[in-house]
């Protein structure tokens, strides 16, 4: 019995990583649909960056339109997965991120500029879909 048990919970954070590995190439490739694909009706997102929640989304509506606003400001972006650290419902994910702004910012970051980040993504799994998101930087 356990060994069943573990193949199952093996099978389930393989699941996941591929679902994760599915969202961050669409998220790259500035694809929104397949970044949808795995996500639940009713997800919720959040971005936290020093600590402080900047985004707080609710539904696949409201996501879609974050995602399509987001994806101008970057002519290029990409995050690299550093590792996956699984519990019982969310998989953590350490997050490698470099972006070139497609724009100027109100903050003085100029069209051009490169913004790295390191920090991790929290998806929340509800069976096979990710029901909650959170990006802390």
């Amino acid at each position: 019995m356990a060994t069943s048990r573990r193949i199952k919970t093996f099978k389930s954070m393989e699941t996941r990583e591929s679902i994760i590995q599915n969202y961050i190439h669409a998220y790259n490739a500035f694809d929104i649909e397949r970044m949808l694909f795995d996500l639940d009706q009713d997800i919720t997102f959040e971005n936290i960056s020093n600590g402080e929640t900047n985004l707080s989304l609710n539904g696949l509506t409201a996501f879609r339109a974050q995602a399509e606003a987001a994806k101008d400001l970057f002519s290029e972006r990409t995050q690299t997965i550093k590792s996956f650290t699984h519990h019982p419902d969310a998989t953590e994910v350490a997050i490698a991120y470099k972006g070139i702004l497609a724009l100027d910012l109100p903050n003085g970051l100029k069209k051009g500029d490169t913004v790295q980040l390191a920090g991790k993504s929290v998806f929340r799994f509800s069976g096979d879909k990710i029901i909650q998101l959170t990006d802390i930087s």
